[in-house]
C-alpha cells in the first residue's frame, strides 16, 4: 500500500462517553452509541412488537400476505468510490435489509436530498446507477420525493430508500431465535467496503486495487433457504462491522457467541490498511456479505449452497452459539487466548453509508 500515513486522530471519529445531551457522529456508528440512541429515543417513543423484534425489516401480515417493509438513509461521502457510489449502494442496503427477513425484494421508494448547487450530471450518473442496480436486483422504483437544501446544508446529495418484498409462508428469521449449538457463517471477507471508501476519501493507494463488496445478496440467501430452513437469523454486518452484528445477535438472543479468528477472512489489503492506521477489520463496514445463524444439523447443508453461488463462494464457518456467557462475544486469536469481542463504542470510519 501506498500513501502517506495520517493520524489516527484524523481517522477516527471521536466518542466522548457519556453522550449527555448532545447527539455525536458515534450515534451513526452501529456501536454501542447508536444502540443506545434506539432504545433510549426511539424504543421510548415508538415501542410495539413489531419494532421491538430490532431486526433490519419489519414482517407484517395483511390479508394473509406476508411483507417485509423497510427503509433506510445513505449519506455516504464521497458519492462515487470504487465498486460503486450513492445510488447503487442504496438499492443494494435496501434490497438486503428485506432480503435478511427471508423476503423476495419487489418495490423500492427513493427521496433525494440535494444540495443547491451539486452538478447536474452529478445527479443524472446516480440516478443512473441506481436505475441499473435495481434493474440488476429485479426490483422497481415506484415512487419518490425530490427536496432541495441551501447550499452548506447538505453536503451534496442523501438519498432515503423504503422497499417492500414478500416472504414465504414458514420462514421466520430473528436474531431472538439464536440457540445454544447453533453454528456461526459468514459469506466471505470482511472489510472490504468501509476500507475502500476510507482509501478514496484520504487519497490511499494499494499494490493491488480495493473496490468496495456492495452487492444485493437476495439470491444468495434465497439459495440458503432453499437448501435448509433450519436458518435461524441473517444480517448483514454494514455499520459497526461484524463484531456488532454478532453482538446484536448474542444481546437479542440472550446466548453467547464464540468465533475463531483463523477462520475469520481479510484479505491483505484490508489487513495492511486496517494495521497501519490502528483499524480492527471486525469493525469495520460491509455492504456485500452476510452473517447466518445456523441449526447445527443443516450448517454443512447452507454452507455447500453458499460455495455455490458466485456471493458466497468463500463462505465459512466461524463459530457457534452457546449458553455460556450470555449476551457475550469472544473469539479465539491466533496466537491462542480468547478476548471478548465488544461492540464499538464510536465511530471509526463515519460516513460509509
Amino acid at each position: 500500500m501506498r500513501g502517506e500515513r495520517r493520524s489516527i486522530a484524523e481517522m477516527v471519529c471521536p466518542a466522548p462517553l457519556p453522550a449527555g445531551d448532545q447527539v455525536l457522529l458515534g450515534h451513526g456508528s452501529g456501536g454501542k452509541l447508536s444502540a443506545e440512541l434506539i432504545h433510549d429515543v426511539f424504543l421510548a417513543a415508538f415501542d410495539n412488537p413489531i419494532l421491538a423484534r430490532m431486526d433490519d425489516q419489519a414482517i407484517v401480515s395483511i390479508n394473509g400476505l406476508r411483507l417485509a417493509f423497510t427503509t433506510d438513509t445513505f449519506v455516504v461521502k464521497p458519492l462515487f468510490f470504487p465498486g460503486g457510489d450513492i445510488g447503487s449502494l442504496a438499492v443494494h442496503g435496501t434490497v438486503n435489509d428485506l432480503a435478511m427477513g427471508g423476503a423476495q425484494p419487489l418495490f423500492l421508494s427513493v427521496a433525494f436530498i440535494i444540495e443547491e448547487g451539486l452538478p447536474m450530471e452529478t445527479l443524472r450518473r446516480v440516478a443512473a446507477s441506481l436505475r441499473q442496480a435495481a434493474s440488476q436486483a429485479g426490483v422497481q422504483v415506484v415512487t419518490g420525493d425530490t427536496k432541495v437544501v441551501e447550499k452548506g446544508s447538505g453536503d451534496g446529495l442523501f438519498i432515503n430508500t423504503s422497499g417492500i418484498g414478500v416472504v414465504a409462508d414458514g420462514i421466520q428469521l430473528s436474531a431472538d431465535r439464536s440457540r445454544p449449538g447453533d453454528r456461526v457463517l459468514l459469506s466471505g471477507s470482511i472489510g472490504e467496503h468501509g476500507i475502500a471508501i476510507l482509501a478514496k476519501r484520504e487519497g490511499l493507494e494499494f499494490d493491488t486495487p480495493l473496490e468496495s463488496d456492495s452487492a444485493a445478496l437476495h439470491t444468495l440467501v434465497a439459495a440458503m433457504l432453499a437448501a435448509s430452513p433450519d436458518i435461524r437469523c441473517l444480517r448483514d454486518p454494514t455499520r459497526g462491522g461484524l463484531s456488532s452484528t454478532l453482538n446484536e445477535f448474542a444481546s437479542q438472543a440472550q446466548v453467547g457467541i464464540e468465533i475463531d479468528e483463523r477462520a475469520i477472512l481479510v484479505r491483505e489489503e484490508v489487513k495492511g490498511a486496517c494495521e497501519m492506521l490502528g483499524l480492527d477489520p471486525l469493525y469495520v463496514a460491509n455492504e456485500g456479505k452476510l452473517v447466518a445463524i445456523v441449526a447445527p444439523d443443516a450448517a454443512d447443508r447452507v454452507l455447500a449452497a453458499m460455495r455455490r453461488h458466485p456471493l458466497g463462494a468463500e463462505a465459512r464457518i466461524i463459530g457457534s452459539v452457546t449458553a455460556s456467557h450470555p449476551r457475550l462475544v469472544t473469539m479465539r486469536t491466533t496466537v491462542g487466548p480468547a478476548r471478548i469481542v465488544d461492540m464499538l463504542a464510536g465511530d471509526q470510519l463515519p460516513r460509509i453509508c
